[in-house]
């Protein structure tokens, strides 16, 4: 029976010359390359290491390390080894990593040496028998230890179904909730839009004259996120492609080397940012195939900005953890990308808009967005109830975010339930940051909110109501948050009131706070 590893899918796509350069780095100090043949050892010596330590089968594997090639290498090396990939925001603290290490069990965990301290003392506490470091400078006991073994490995059996990564998700209610994807909805989803994209590969289409053939990717996305790990390096890697490596988002450095490539993926707050670069022109964007934008909606004087300044029109697509791309305005003809949309459904994938009681809704009107097709995941690792609830009885996934689809099938997303905010394209759930705030000493309660922000999108800000005769700060809670959650969920302004504004029925009326909070950033 065919191997579904999604590895072997990745690695029948390396062009023929392994020796050629399928990494760059754009931002070290001085530009290290890396061929295919690198990668291949790479991640072959790495699952060789994971495969010497005897562990079960589909052992989870923790990543908490920032963002570097060989990180790509250790993900390579877990798919192939035949174990689940983990992949945690560097930027989480004690209190969030000591919830995800208990509830993944992970056998391994890998970490940045400056957290080695307190995150091998969760671990081992935790019954993870390995930890490992990795950092940024090609540092650590990980690559120390692979370098031991052979550097030839057969990619570990799997079927499509079988795990291939978890990606935790904040719940609303404070509890994370770790989504599992398969090899199948990897490999499927990464085909489609290699596809849908008009993705090059080497020796094909008029890129073939520069940079060594194919489309050229500027990577700038963190890798423990979808777009950055799934999307991003998938296209390159199925493509064949070269990669302009960045491990920080540095917009200057970004726009020098435009030139050099034909694809860029962002989150909204990084074309922002672009903008800002006095080099960003449109002779600077002249070898550019494709710019992609995702993770957070997109404002419409963006998407205008944009084209004016470069001639190129960003394409927004739509997608979650738990069901990687589900649409994408299209590729060709450009003048169909529509702002303010997220496109049409993805081949295989279907979308649809329903109300609360789960009846379809006609073309322009809001309702729940459902999807269905091979991308979306199996479930929510250990809570098989909480997974039974987002399913409707006819098995399509129920995204929690509010939209309509219009006459020609173009889905706008105009709203997401239960007040999710995101802020540069990271999900910050309120009811999570008003846990830590409402332990606070004098905090009698909160509540958080998102309002616009011209950089993020979205900003968090909270209100807090004080305990009777006690006195709040709220400079001083920003600061208490800063050392325990990470740094995109800590709110940007603490604002200090009475009471909050409440409905008939007592609930806290969030539109209102919206609403009075609406202009602290965008004036």
């Amino acid at each position: 029976m065919t191997n579904q590893n999604l590895y072997t899918a990745l690695r029948a796509a390396f062009p023929a010359d392994l020796d050629s350069t399928a990494i760059e780095t754009g931002d070290s100090p001085v530009a290290l390359h890396y061929t295919w043949r690198d990668l291949e050892r790479g991640a072959a010596m790495l699952a060789n290491l994971l495969g010497s330590l005897a562990l079960p089968p589909a052992s989870r594997i923790a990543v908490h390390v920032d963002k570097s090639v060989e990180g790509l290498m250790l993900y390579l090396a877990v798919l192939r080894a035949g174990h689940v990939f983990l992949p945690l925001n560097v930027a989480y603290q004690h209190s969030e990593m000591a919830y995800f290490i208990g509830n993944a069990e992970p056998a391994v965990v890998v970490c940045g040496s400056r957290n080695f301290g307190w995150i091998s003392k969760l671990a081992f506490t935790s019954g993870t028998q390995h930890v490992y470091t990795l950092d940024d400078d090609r540092s650590g006991t990980l690559l120390a230890r692979a370098a031991h073994h052979s550097d030839e490995h057969t990619p570990a059996h799997r079927e499509a179904d079988d795990l291939a990564a978890i990606v935790y998700t904040s719940g609303t209610t404070g509890r994370s909730k770790g989504a599992m994807l398969t090899h199948g909805n990897l490999s499927s989803n990464a085909r489609v839009l290699k596809t849908y994209w008009g993705w090059r590969s080497p020796g094909t289409g008029k890129a073939a004259e520069r940079a060594g053939g194919g489309d050229v990717l500027i990577h700038a996305l963190p890798t423990f996120h979808v777009h950055g790990l799934f999307v991003a390096s998938h296209a390159a890697l199925l493509g064949g492609s070269r990669t302009l490596w960045f491990n920080r988002f540095d917009p200057r450095a970004i726009v020098a080397r435009l030139p050099e490539a034909t694809v860029f993926m962002g989150v909204p707050t990084m074309y922002v940012r672009l903008l800002a670069e006095a080099g960003l022109k449109r002779q600077a964007c002249q070898g550019m195939r494709l710019f992609i934008s995702g993770s957070a909606p997109l404002l419409a004087e963006t998407f205008r900005q944009w084209q004016e300044r470069t001639g190129h029109t960003i394409l927004e697509r739509y997608g979650m953890s738990e069901t990687l791309m589900l649409t994408s305005n299209p590729y060709s003809p450009e003048s169909a990308r529509r702002a303010g949309t997220v496109g049409l459904a993805l081949p295989g994938v279907g979308v649809r808009v329903h109300d609360p009681k789960g009846r379809p809704l006609p073309a322009g009107e809001i309702g729940g967005v459902e999807v269905k097709g091979p991308n979306v995941f199996k479930g929510y690792w250990r809570m098989p109830e909480k997974t039974a609830d987002e399913f409707t009885t006819d098995l399509w996934f129920k995204t929690g975010d509010l939209g309509t689809l219009d006459d020609d099938g173009y889905l706008t997303i105009v709203g997401r339930n239960k007040d999710l905010i995101i802020s540069g394209g990271y999900n910050v759930y309120p009811a999570e940051v008003e846990g830590y705030v409402n332990e606070m000493p004098g905090v009698a309660e909160s509540a958080v909110v998102g309002v616009p922000h011209p950089d993020f999108g979205e900003a968090v800000v909270a209100v807090v109501v004080p305990k009777a005769g006690a006195t709040v700060d709220g400079a001083t809670i920003v600061a208490s948050l800063k050392a325990k959650i990470a740094h995109f969920k800590v709110p940007k302004i603490v604002f200090v009131d009475s009471d909050l504004p409440r409905n008939a029925m007592g609930k806290v009326q969030k539109a209102r706070l919206r609403e009075l909070h609406k202009t602290v950033f965008v004036g």
